[in-house]
């Protein structure tokens, strides 16, 4: 069958299921056929390719296969006879409430989005980026004069140069291949931003891990790593993806004394003027060394591509040599509109509400989880990490019933000490009900039972 539903009783076409089928991992295969079933696509009754014939076709082991019908079958959606082979079933029943609602699938719970209803208008500040200095000139300007100054002030150390970059993903990028290249080492916090651990592997750049606490990096951990001879330190000194914490001026200053002869720091401050705490940099101690990248996607939205990396001269010019096997230079246009949201008052106004709205909506599921006997820190930052006793069991369980977070162990460069879920809450409903009914279907999903009150 190349298209539509697959009926009752009827083999699942080979073809067809290959199609569906896009990352070709046990849990991204689980994944995708467990919302096959939960979409009624694939009805009760189905048969299913046999797992030599679907790993042949996918290019992968059976193993794999083996392994993601392994998850599917823990998770309740298919069963395996002896005469019928492998075939699905129906998807167990969740909470009354939670089925009621469709929208589940419309909601980014894994990767951690600003709500497009909370970003500023921009019809203002574009108008105001029209008006920036030496438009359509040909010369390289790394930065607007405007932008540089409306961002000096809060940057946590004094910068000797600046520049900017498309995206806050662009910038790390940019600042760690400029000062690493293919076989060297970079430590990192772990756990971190899954994305930048993959931008690393892809750069073919080693990974040193370092470990995290309340605080931040660890010193002692920090320490170890710096055995290794990294070329950089890549942390993050607030609203820390995935953990939620920033590092206070005390932990700054105890890492900056094990950097005092180390490698060059690269801090990344993705949430920008959205965290809620304030900035403490190793750059305060060692100016000379640090490199912070600010972004502000996640405050203003993804269509001003707005990040600025500012700090010691020689690091900022490596980026910007870097970078000029690019794009060169930003749009003038959309850095001073930048610049406009950054000094206009009523945009300020509105960043402290989104801020404190995002800060109502993680507590919320915070608040929902632990009634059902879950424990999470609701930090800072636009996800939760969320503990399990099984890690692909739950997102495969919680995938059938029409939601995607995301895996924790992609936050880590090597095995996971415990499981978890990352969960983003940037774009959760304000509807209390609905909060619980979410957080219900991932204790259910977990396995997990509620507290009962004394």
């Amino acid at each position: 069958m190349a298209t539509g539903e697959i009926t009752a009783m009827a083999p699942v076409g080979l073809g067809w299921l290959v199609t569906r089928i896009g990352e070709r991992t046990a849990r991204g295969i689980a994944s995708a056929v467990s919302g096959l079933i939960r979409d009624g696509e694939m009805l009760p009754g189905a048969r299913l390719p046999t797992v030599r014939a679907l790993a042949a076709e996918l290019s992968v082991s059976p193993t794999t296969i083996a392994e993601a019908w392994a998850q599917l079958r823990t998770a309740g959606l298919i069963g395996t006879g002896r005469r019928r082979g492998t075939t699905v079933l129906a998807p167990p029943p969740g909470p009354a409430a939670a089925r009621s609602f469709e929208g589940w699938r419309t909601v980014d719970l894994e990767h951690g989005l600003p709500d497009p209803a909370l970003l500023p208008p921009l019809e203002d500040a574009v108008a105001a980026g029209v008006r920036t200095e030496r438009l359509n000139s040909s010369s390289k300007d790394f930065i607007t004069p405007r932008l540089r100054a409306a961002a000096k002030p809060t940057w946590p150390f004094p910068a000797e140069a600046w520049t900017v970059a498309a995206g806050g993903h662009e910038g790390i990028t940019l600042a760690c291949q400029s000062v690493a290249r293919p076989g060297d080492v970079i430590a990192v916090e772990e756990p971190t931003a899954p994305w930048l651990l993959e931008m690393l592997r892809r750069s073919r750049i080693h990974v040193v891990p370092v470990a995290c606490d309340e605080d931040g990096p660890r010193p002692e951990s920090l320490a170890a790593a710096l055995a290794h001879r990294p070329a950089a330190f890549v942390y993050q000194p607030r609203a820390h993806v995935p953990l939620g914490h920033s590092v206070p001026a005390g932990r700054a200053a105890a890492l900056a004394a094990e950097l005092a002869a180390g490698p060059i720091v690269i801090e990344y401050d993705d949430l920008g003027p959205l965290a809620s705490a304030p900035a403490a940099s190793v750059g305060t101690h060692l100016p000379d060394r640090v490199l912070l990248v600010r972004s502000y996607c996640t405050a203003f939205g993804l269509e001003l591509r707005s990040c600025v990396l500012a700090g010691a001269a020689p690091l900022v010019e490596r980026v910007r040599e870097l970078r000029t096997f690019g794009l060169v230079w930003s749009s003038r246009i959309l850095q001073d509109a930048q610049t406009f949201l950054l000094t206009d008052a009523a945009t300020g106004v509105l960043l402290r509400r989104t801020r404190q709205r995002y800060a109502e909506r993680r507590a919320a599921l915070a608040n929902a989880l632990g009634d059902n006997g879950i424990r999470v820190s609701p930090a800072d930052g636009l996800a939760l990490w969320v503990p399990v006793p099984d890690e692909t069991r739950t997102l495969v369980t919680l995938a059938a019933n029409g939601v995607s977070a995301g895996p924790g162990t992609r936050c880590f460069a090597r095995q996971p000490p415990a499981p978890h879920i990352r969960v983003a809450i940037g774009q959760l409903p304000d509807d209390p009900d609905l909060v619980a009914d979410l957080a219900t279907m991932i204790a259910t999903a977990a396995d997990r039972r509620p507290q009962r009150s004394a």
